[in-house]
């Protein structure tokens, strides 16, 4: 068996506050595991492999959890892992995590060879990427349709 990821996590110091930023703005869906745990299943779409072992797809689903400690703090280094998500805008995307309440980590960057990227903190502080294989000029960098280094 591949070693590949099959879930992942964010943590919450307001896990309400964070359900609603992500549905708002990748359009995820969150559903409250059980009334006594603070613990949301994460439906990030079509295309995720979901819980069934052997079954296919592109993506991957996660959870959402109630936060044991403090936010980090901004500026400071990652402690942990981050997610990067496939998106179509970018620039777009950016801007709204920033109008939902989120702040620019990284702006949004043509990088030759991989795509379009940048970095979001949520408004929980948590380090979220967004990546596009289509740089700023309309080529794509990366995957089916890549034009020749």
């Amino acid at each position: 068996m591949a070693n590949l990821v099959v879930h992942f996590e964010i943590h919450a110091s307001e896990p309400q506050r964070l359900v609603d930023y992500y549905s708002e703005l990748l359009g995820w869906q969150f559903t409250r595991y059980d009334p006594d745990t603070p613990y949301w299943v994460i439906d990030t779409g079509e295309g995720a492999i979901g819980n069934v072992a052997g079954q296919p797809g592109l993506g991957i689903n996660g959870g959402l959890t109630q936060r044991e400690g403090p936010a980090p703090e901004v500026r400071a280094p990652v402690n942990g892992c981050n997610i990067v998500v496939g998106v179509d805008d970018v620039d777009g995307l950016m801007a709204k995590g920033v109008e939902l309440g989120g702040t620019e980590a990284l702006p949004a960057t043509d990088w030759p060879g991989i795509g379009r990227g940048g970095y979001l903190l949520d408004p929980d502080r948590n380090i979220i990427g967004l990546i596009s294989p289509v740089l700023s000029d309309g080529t794509v960098a990366m995957g089916p349709g890549a034009e020749p280094a």
